[in-house]
């Protein structure tokens, strides 16, 4: 993987690059469930899933840094979270925006020790796949895609010891 930032040339800056790039500024509001606890350190990374191509030699090159995000690439937003108090945290959630020029990918949800819910209201409302609904033009409701996630939140199973470090992230694609 390669950070998007460094794939992206100045005179390439093509409109899903900027977007891409806008969106891991955004993905930096990713929340703890009690902000005025204190002690809890976010940050997050958006990168590029750089596919591998071999050159007339055989040797494997990489592609990433020298062109712009496709619809073909694979992006993985990763969130980074610290205990940067010296007591236990509890209760820990962290959300993260699933960015507008982008799709979350099914089933790509990873957090040791943490279950991901999902949103397709803005974050207002949380559940499991199978929980979630949209209603339809014709007001009816079905089944929420994959696609139509808005956030992710990770909860976590057990309290963040003082020091601990955490990392959840998730798989998307452009859209």
């Amino acid at each position: 993987m390669h950070r998007l930032a460094r794939s992206c040339s100045r005179r390439a800056r093509a409109r899903l690059c900027g977007a891409l790039l806008a969106a891991t500024a955004l993905a930096g509001v990713a929340q703890t469930a009690e902000p005025a606890r204190g002690g809890l350190q976010v940050s997050s990374t958006l990168e590029r899933i750089a596919p591998k191509v071999a050159d007339d030699r055989g040797a494997a090159l990489d592609v990433a840094a020298a062109t712009v995000a496709s619809g073909a690439d694979e992006l993985v937003l990763s969130v980074e979270f610290t205990n940067t108090s010296k007591q236990v945290v509890d209760a820990v959630r962290i959300t993260s925006p699933v960015p507008a020029d982008v799709r979350y990918v099914a089933d790509s949800a990873s957090g040791p020790g943490s279950e991901a819910l999902f949103s397709v209201d803005q974050g207002r409302t949380f559940g499991r796949p199978d929980e979630l609904t949209i209603v339809g033009a014709d007001g009816v409701a079905r089944a929420a895609e994959a696609a139509e996630y808005t956030h992710v939140r990770f909860v976590l199973d057990a309290p963040l010891d003082a020091g601990a470090l955490g990392i959840a992230r998730f798989r998307a694609v452009p859209r």
